[in-house]
């Protein structure tokens, strides 16, 4: 299963570092940065120090300017983020939420524990070391995870928080035993859901459905309950071909 872990906006270079040793000992290499603080970053010598021999991991990591290119080919998204957000996705700790998936409970309709998940593709997103993730980054995800810590001190160093995801991660894939390869499925990736949002908003907006004066929280409830629904490509066409003829419907009767 592809695992790929995304900065977004750090502002330590020394961060970017200890995340990447973080994620060569747990055996991980993809690293993505979105618009970090540093465009030299990956060259900055306390970066380099702080990989502490991690330098493949620096090497391959890639800048992107938006979270878009970030998550391409990426299906299931988990944030971090300490607090619940009242509109977002659920709040779970990562082992509970790293069993559901991989216990096939996450997956769509008819699938049975122990079935392999039909994700593509998991991707672990973590904010700024001094604000955290937005909460339109977080109304994107699946899952926001919450590391269990000592409820008078819960700060946790951004690294630290890289490490202890990545270590959850690897032990629930099974630790570093050889597993058979399981063929991607055919569901829909974050990029093709955030184009079909996209599509709905206008769609529902040329109908007079939403205001877009005062949308309330109507598009991070429809993210929510289409991630929870587990599109395939084939879904989002489905739904694209109906926000397509919502707004031909529209022209027409305005």
């Amino acid at each position: 299963m592809k695992t790929r872990f995304i900065l977004i906006n750090t502002s330590h270079a020394g961060n970017v570092g200890a995340a990447a040793r973080a994620l060569k000992t747990m055996g991980f290499d993809e690293l993505v940065l979105v618009a970090p603080r540093w465009p030299n970053v990956l060259r900055k010598e306390e970066t380099i120090q702080r990989a502490s021999g991690a330098l493949d991991v620096l090497e391959h990591c890639r800048i992107v300017d938006t979270l878009d290119e970030a998550l391409e080919g990426m299906s299931h998204l988990c944030a971090t983020a300490m607090t619940p957000r009242d509109f977002g996705p659920p709040t779970r700790t990562p082992r509970e939420h790293f069993d559901l998936l991989l216990g096939g409970r996450l997956n769509a309709p008819g699938a049975h524990p122990g079935d392999a998940p039909n994700e593509t593709g998991v991707a672990f997103l973590f904010g700024c070391e001094r604000f955290g993730m937005s909460n339109e980054d977080v109304y994107r995800c699946d899952v926001a995870l919450s590391i269990p810590t000592n409820p008078g001190f819960g700060s946790l160093n951004l690294a630290s928080a890289v490490q202890v995801i990545a270590y959850d991660w690897r032990e629930a894939l099974g630790g570093f035993a050889v597993r058979e390869a399981t063929p991607p499925a055919d569901r829909a990736d974050a990029a093709q859901v955030a184009g079909m949002l996209e599509h709905w908003e206008k769609a529902l907006a040329d109908i007079g459905f939403l205001d877009p004066a005062a949308p309330r929280k109507l598009m991070p409830r429809l993210n929510q309950m289409f991630n929870r629904a587990q599109l395939t490509q084939e879904e989002i066409h489905i739904l694209r071909g109906v926000a397509k003829a919502m707004i031909q419907a529209a022209r027409t009767n305005g």
